[in-house]
């Protein structure tokens, strides 16, 4: 994943959106890239408007919506942004896909919570359909998070990455990823495995008490010889834990204070569909900031 020139951010109004559309606008602003600004209009509330109001009301009232909106999160357009606002119509996760491939996106910057009520399209159901379908890499934020001001506050936040990994092949671009960001924001990195227990031993075999240690052990082995061929910066740490993955990813970040996850998606050996769960999950019991990689073959470029 090189530098971005083109972000989208979907914003549904709500305050969790304001704070994405802030990383979104840092982003771009840092990178020199094109900030486009989505919100989705329901089919069914288009043409209830259409009745009311004439053709194209409610497409005309969101635009201006999703403009002032992104002036007041501001206080007017933030220096080194160029932004472009859309207004699409359908359902928000395929609107939200077809248009990062529409626009050539590099970036997806969403919330992973949003609005309630009349406007509630960005929960953690669009979140989950997106990262499942994505070809772009996406940046989560969590709710409760308001947002960067500018890149620098994005460096007093994330101090240390946090980087799972599960020792396969389909790892390798999420680490490269990863030192490029801690280089960028110059935090050190804390590369984790987590070993999943056996659920079941064959009965009667006499050495079942030692399989799961013995797992361990060789995976210290393989994440340490893995450290050892990173360069520096970013200064490496690896770390073995023991548990059920998303669980023990949310506890390390909680307790080593790592504001920022960044994660792949990989594909499911079984049905050969991309699953995202555990990346889901770590979403729905942490607070973090989450970077979600698509598998490098998956990647579109501009």
């Amino acid at each position: 994943m090189s530098a971005p020139t083109a972000v989208l951010c979907p914003i549904d109004f709500s305050e969790p959106s304001r704070a994405a559309l802030r990383y979104a606008a840092v982003i771009a602003a840092h990178v020199g890239a094109i900030l486009t600004v989505l919100t989705v209009n329901d089919p069914l509330l288009a043409q209830a408007a259409d009745m009311a109001g004439g053709a194209g009301s409610l497409a005309a009232d969101a635009k201006a919506e999703t403009t002032r909106f992104f002036h007041d999160t501001f206080s007017g357009t933030p220096p080194g942004v160029r932004a472009q606002f859309v207004v699409a119509e359908g359902k928000p996760d395929a609107e939200i896909l077809r248009l990062a491939h529409a626009k050539t996106a590099d970036l997806i910057v969403m919330s992973s919570r949003g609005a309630t009520g009349i406007r509630r399209l960005f929960l953690g159901s669009v979140t989950e359909r997106v990262l499942r379908a994505t070809t772009v890499p996406v940046l989560v934020t969590p709710p409760g998070d308001p947002g960067p001001a500018s890149p620098d506050d994005v460096r007093k936040t994330v101090r240390r990455i946090l980087v799972p990994v599960d020792l396969t092949a389909a790892m390798n671009n999420q680490v490269t990823v990863a030192m490029a960001l801690g280089v960028l924001v110059s935090a050190p990195l804390l590369v984790a495995h987590v070993v999943e227990p056996v659920r079941a031993y064959i009965p009667g075999h006499m050495h079942a008490a030692n399989v799961d240690s013995e797992r361990r052990d060789q995976a210290e082995r393989r994440l340490q010889a893995l450290v050892d061929t990173f360069p520096t910066p970013p200064r490496t740490e690896p770390l073995v834990v023991f548990g059920e993955p998303a669980e023990e990813i949310a506890k390390i970040a909680t307790d080593r204070q790592a504001a920022l996850i960044v994660m792949g998606l990989h594909a499911s050996a079984v049905s050969g569909q991309r699953m995202g769960s555990v990346t889901y999950r770590v979403l729905s019991v942490t607070h973090r900031l989450v970077l979600a990689l698509p598998p490098p073959g998956d990647v579109t470029t501009p």
